[in-house]
């Protein structure tokens, strides 16, 4: 398998298809680059080298007990941009992912950037405090954690199966293979990475990394996202970037990369052609 070794000595799963202009993907918690099968294919065939690597301590890549913290996470997105070079890069980054972006692009610079694409994305900040009152009890995300350490393989099911891609709505019609692809990638990491990951998207506070993201960034979002809820994400992040646009779907959930695959990949490809 392709790998690169962090200065820490991690060792990093990553993909690396194709030729041409490079989208880099970022994925969310507790996933892997599995999660972009339909972008990765999509870009591919569309005439784009895509990128995507697993997030330390998550899919195949090395399972370390320490280092699970944004910083780390954009140190080792940068690594993987150096390691194959990529210059003129889109980086789009779902969910947590999408943290990782904005958090490399201000930690690292953005001269091998071209623009960034933020989808269902964690920024400016989750958890509930004085100046952010419309977030969620730091309650909320304990519990998460809990189960992660208590009862992990329950949870994902029961997550996959429902906020997560909004089977739980009515009417809505549950995917089976979609939920345990999801199971799947989850239980392929490691409990550790995924409970401190926790506090990682829910607790880091992305305000000045949006500030200081000057690249053409959009904005895309779920109007019925159950997991980050938009009026405090992408409604808040985009007032903050410097080229930031907001684009909202009705009635898409979480997931939206994975359950209306076809029209993110179109408005992404819009976005980048533009």
């Amino acid at each position: 398998m392709p790998t690169l070794t962090t200065t820490d000595g991690v060792e990093i799963f990553y993909k690396d298809w194709g030729t041409g202009q490079p989208v880099v993907f970022s994925h969310g918690w507790p996933l892997s680059s599995d999660d972009w099968d339909a972008q990765l294919m999509f870009f591919l065939n569309q005439g784009f080298r895509v990128v995507a690597h697993d997030r330390r301590g998550h899919g195949r890549s090395e399972q370390v007990a320490t280092g699970h913290d944004m910083d780390h996470y954009a140190d080792d997105l940068a690594a993987v941009v150096e390691h194959l070079d990529l210059r003129d890069a889109v980086h789009v980054g779902h969910s947590t992912g999408g943290g990782e972006v904005v958090h490399y692009l201000a930690r690292h610079g953005q001269d091998r950037a071209a623009k960034a694409v933020l989808i269902s994305a964690v920024p400016p900040i989750m958890v509930q405090t004085e100046s952010n009152p419309g977030g969620l009890p730091k309650d909320f995300f304990d519990g998460i954690q809990e189960q992660v350490a208590t009862r992990r393989a329950a949870f994902f099911r029961d997550f996959a199966e429902g906020p997560f891609y909004g089977y739980n709505r009515p009417g809505a019609e549950p995917h089976e293979g979609v939920i345990a692809n999801w199971w799947r990638q989850g239980m392929l990491g490691g409990a550790k990475a995924h409970y401190d990951g926790v506090v990682a998207f829910s607790q880091t506070d992305f305000t000045e990394d949006l500030k200081a993201v000057t690249v053409p960034t959009l904005v895309l979002h779920g109007e019925d996202d159950q997991v980050v809820p938009i009026a405090d994400s992408a409604e808040l992040s985009v007032k903050l970037l410097p080229n930031g646009t907001l684009k909202t779907y009705p009635g898409f959930p979480h997931g939206m990369p994975t359950t209306n695959a076809d029209v993110i990949n179109a408005d992404i490809l819009d976005f980048i052609r533009a």
